[in-house]
């Protein structure tokens, strides 16, 4: 049966194809890709040219963006989006800035005796409500492998949170997930994260003491783990990793263990 939108898919890929060289360079650059299903690379392959068409890249004095950079960007926005279907899940923006680097942004909070504080606070990244996603261009390029850090995930993680509204560590869960679960998982080890940080400040923490500022920030930084260090994130807060794990319909941890236990390259790393 014909279908006007998949002609349509099928019009917009063939309109830009990506060259198979520059994939692998994509590839080479992104080693948290490794170990993708030939369907799953296929798939992040033709969602990277869908996405590069859907949302506008404004790159700011000082940064080159060329096919290749933009296409970096693009396979880490999608990669979340791997197994959740053709929802439009980034929606409500259109345009991400680039810039070449950290970037100060005004700030306001209002703590809980109802006193409201502004600063300037020093960025690598923003996503606004209804707004466009800010990017540190280093950041993105520093974003990618198995280290715990992925600016990308992280920014567009909080667009996730916001389909429900304000960004409040709770995104639009699937039916076959429970709020109760979710809550419990989360709310416990953001907890603990808060807990070893009262009681020392500078703690070395198992992840981004970033992640304590608030639910939405744990959100987008166990969203970054999850993806880019999965089996540290398994280790320090296994519900949080499940959960996560039914959310994203991917498990990260058992790709990076299936390269430990094939891939000669990661066998000589361990």
């Amino acid at each position: 049966m014909w279908s006007f939108s998949a002609w349509r898919r099928r019009r917009r890929l063939a309109r830009h194809p990506i060259a198979d060289d520059m994939w692998q360079r994509v590839r080479h650059h992104l080693s948290f890709l490794d170990g993708l299903t030939a369907a799953e690379d296929r798939w992040l392959r033709e969602a990277c040219v869908l996405f590069l068409e859907d949302k506008y890249l404004t790159a700011l004095p000082g940064v080159e963006l060329h096919q290749e950079q933009r296409l970096l960007l693009a396979a880490q926005a999608q990669l979340p989006l791997l197994h959740l279907g053709d929802l439009d899940w980034y929606q409500g923006f259109h345009e991400i800035v680039l810039y070449p680097d950290d970037f100060v942004s005004p700030q306001r909070h209002r703590d809980a005796s109802g006193v409201e504080h502004e600063w300037d606070g020093e960025h690598s990244g923003e996503a606004w409500q209804q707004g466009p996603i800010i990017l540190a261009w280093p950041g993105v390029m520093a974003s990618g492998g198995w280290e715990g850090y992925n600016l990308v995930i992280h920014e567009l993680a909080h667009k996730l949170d916001m389909l429900n509204g304000d960004a409040n560590g709770l995104p639009p869960l699937h039916t076959d997930m429970r709020v109760s679960d979710w809550a419990k998982a989360m709310q416990e080890a953001y907890d603990d994260l808060d807990r070893q940080l009262e009681h020392d400040p500078d703690a070395e923490t198992a992840i981004d003491p970033y992640a304590a500022e608030s639910p939405a920030e744990f959100f987008a930084v166990t969203s970054e783990y999850f993806f880019s260090a999965p089996d540290l994130l398994q280790d320090t807060y296994p519900p949080v990793y499940e959960q996560l794990k039914l959310f994203y319909r991917q498990d990260p941890l058992a790709r990076l263990r299936q390269l430990l236990a094939e891939d000669p390259v990661y066998q000589a790393h361990e």
